[in-house]
């Protein structure tokens, strides 16, 4: 096996791999989806089975672009990010009046938190 030989190989077996991840996406994200019926899950599996990579091309350009899933976890994470460090003061605080950490733990804690 020369050079050539060794870097087509290799060429092909990246495309074989980038194919079965993208084939492995797919059918993951069909059965993640909670917009989807159950009906038409199985006649996407189907699909993705019969015919595999027209199968994965057609279902990335028809999936929609923001799914309930993805709503939901954009909400969640917005959630999570509108805690203030005010809020987390308030808390530290409240940690220290009720005598579950004792002053040099609180000083540390809020130093933590006021550095991020």
């Amino acid at each position: 096996m020369n050079f050539t030989e060794f870097l087509l190989a290799g060429i092909f077996f990246f495309f074989w791999l980038m194919a079965l991840w993208i084939f492995i996406s797919c059918f993951m994200d069909i059965f993640r989806r909670d917009d989807l019926g159950g009906g038409m899950k199985v006649v996407w599996i189907f699909v993705l089975f019969i015919v595999p990579l027209f199968g994965c091309l057609v279902y990335i350009i028809t999936r929609p672009k923001v799914t309930a899933a993805d709503v939901q976890a954009l909400a969640a994470a917005s959630a999570v990010s509108k805690v203030s460090t005010a809020d987390e003061l308030a808390k530290l605080s409240e940690l220290k009046t009720q005598g579950v950490i004792n002053d040099a733990q609180y000083n540390d804690l809020k130093a933590k938190i006021l550095a991020s």
